[in-house]
């Protein structure tokens, strides 16, 4: 059987990430490794970890110093922690529901990376889920339909699940439009051919798409996971885009490369460990 790890990532929010690990503890597949690739969080969060952990839930929990948005470099330290076959990524601030894992591994195709979506729910809607502490992870899709009529969500359509193997699932095969790391799995051994992600990118913007373009580069195509396997992503404040520009231009100086290795990637780790890159 093929052996699954899901990668959440955070920084510095650990009532949302309490509820993310709700939702995972509630998984209808449940043989799966979780790690935490944490971005460099204050003592609260390792406490919202170990209690989950106390409650029976193993979690692996990665840390690097706080030196800014370095999502890239944290990830790859997770990935170089695990030999599972299949990684999930997703983001501390999305709930995932509880077919999520077993969704993934049962579209997971060898030469594919799957991509899905997310539901985003409002600032005032967010702040209840979490200070009430609603299972919106257990919610049924009528529920759902309330909460969109109401205004709560932005839609309602990708919590209708249409067939894990249709053929339209593969329409993007060679597309890296709109992949992010908020809802995508790839396997290790591919993460591995194009060296994880590009440490390169520092601050928000553009590390999941330069991931994508050196995916599809390698060969490895794109198959879609909407209407499959959606998130629901809490509000949060827009991040600082500071460095949106330069990460612009190294994602226009891949695109305008043959490069299918990161600059500075998942092997420096692997190295480190004593792995093989």
């Amino acid at each position: 059987m093929t052996s699954v790890a899901v990668i959440v990532t955070t920084y510095n929010r650990p009532d949302a990430l309490a509820a993310v690990l709700n939702g995972y503890r509630a998984q209808s597949d449940r043989d799966f490794e979780m790690i935490v690739a944490d971005d460099g969080s204050t003592a609260e969060t390792a406490v919202v970890i170990n209690e989950a952990q106390k409650g029976g839930f193993n979690i692996g929990h990665v840390w690097h110093e706080d030196r800014g948005f370095r999502a890239a470099a944290i990830r790859n330290r997770a990935i170089a922690q695990t030999t599972a076959d299949y990684i999930i990524f997703s983001d501390g601030d999305c709930i995932p529901l509880p077919g999520l894992v077993a969704r993934h591994r049962r579209m997971a195709e060898k030469g594919w990376f799957l991509s899905g979506n997310r539901i985003l729910l409002t600032e005032e809607f967010s702040r209840r889920v979490l200070h009430d502490r609603l299972p919106v992870h257990a919610w049924t899709s009528g529920r759902w339909l309330r909460a969109k009529l109401s205004g709560d969500v932005n839609r309602w359509l990708p919590l209708l699940a249409l067939p894990p193997d249709m053929a339209l699932r593969k329409w993007p095969a060679k597309r890296w439009e709109g992949v992010m790391t908020c809802n995508l799995s790839v396997w290790r051994k591919d993460l591995l051919e194009v060296d994880g992600l590009d440490e390169a990118y520092s601050g928000w913007g553009l590390e999941d798409s330069d991931l994508a373009i050196r995916l599809l580069r390698s060969g490895v195509l794109h198959k879609s996971a909407r209407f499959a396997a959606p998130v629901l992503h809490l509000w949060h404040g827009e991040n600082d885009r500071g460095s949106l520009a330069e990460n612009r231009r190294r994602l226009d100086d891949v695109l305008g490369s043959g490069r299918i290795r990161a600059t500075s990637g998942l092997s420096q780790y692997l190295k480190n460990l004593g792995k093989k890159p």
